[in-house]
């Protein structure tokens, strides 16, 4: 498996058919990172893909059998909606989740895990697709652009609540 090699450097990675592995170094404790993950308050701030979308319904119910909820918007009104359930939480390293773009997309396993050394903390998602079609269909979606996108709003958010802001 790739991983990011430095701060601020997304690696995407596809160790089998049926995954995706994304891997990203931020510069800021787990408990902080953690927190703007899975927070409703901060989500809208950062996990926004490309310039142009606002988020305008976050729900996520942090427990296991919980269920989330994210509806994206642009300004040309098209929208793009994301939910699931939340399978496991254990604070502040590790969620998992299914997801599911509509009816149109097939559902994914969704694993997030956050380590933590010297201050830097690795984001490590593997998003597990039902099949290698699915996953290569999604990967040409423009996933990736988006995903870096909402990374550099992440890392600006973090840098600001670092430092009490």
């Amino acid at each position: 498996m790739v991983t990011a090699a430095k701060v601020g450097a997304t690696s995407y990675a596809t160790p089998t058919d049926r995954e995706v592995v994304i891997t990203r170094v931020v510069d800021a404790p787990r408990e902080l990172v953690w927190r703007v993950w899975t927070s409703p308050e901060h989500i809208p701030q950062w996990l926004l893909g490309p310039p142009g979308w606002t988020m305008p319904i976050c729900e996520l119910v942090l427990r296991p059998g919980g269920k989330w909820r994210y509806v994206w918007r642009k300004g040309d009104g098209a929208e793009m909606t994301l939910s699931g359930l939340v399978k496991e939480v254990s604070p502040p390293s590790r969620l998992v989740t299914t997801e599911r773009w509509g009816p149109e997309w097939p559902e994914t396993l969704n694993t997030m895990a956050l380590t933590e050394a010297a201050g830097l903390t690795t984001i490590t998602l593997t998003v597990l697709y039902p099949s290698k079609d699915a996953r290569d269909a999604a990967l040409k979606t423009g996933m990736k652009e988006g995903m870096d996108a909402g990374f550099v709003r992440l890392d600006q958010l973090l840098l600001t609540l670092s430092k009490g802001v």
